[in-house]
């Protein structure tokens, strides 16, 4: 006699691949180098004011510097850099620190920018 087949309780779906897993900062820095310096008119990556990127689990921390403490953009390039990275896909919380040390100079910009500035 044929026995019947056997029958399998059915699959559980699988878990959701975790929020931002695989996001990494290379992303993170490609969405940064869309904001720019309003004054300069160069990516902010390029002047070298982004010192840290820091991704887990999807939630991204940045610190980032500006050319100085006085720099009246200094609100509108922050405000454009968390736009920024809140715009890439799998970004949960996003924290972007503005830090002073070590304080930002043209030595920080990316050479090829440097030299089209004349440094």
């Amino acid at each position: 006699m044929d026995t019947p087949p056997s029958v399998e309780a059915p699959a559980e779906p699988a878990a959701p691949a975790a929020e931002g897993a695989g996001l990494t900062a290379d992303q993170v820095k490609l969405a940064l180098r869309k904001v720019k310096d309003p004054e300069l008119n160069l990516n902010i990556v390029d002047l070298g004011l982004i010192y840290d990127i820091k991704v887990e689990a999807g939630n991204v921390a940045v610190d980032m510097s500006l050319t100085s403490p006085g720099c009246p953009s200094g609100p509108e390039i922050m405000g454009h850099a968390d736009t920024a990275i809140r715009n890439v896909p799998g970004v949960g919380t996003v924290a972007v620190n503005l830090v002073w040390s070590p304080p930002w100079s043209p030595e920080r910009i990316e050479p090829r920018i440097r030299a089209y500035l004349g440094f």
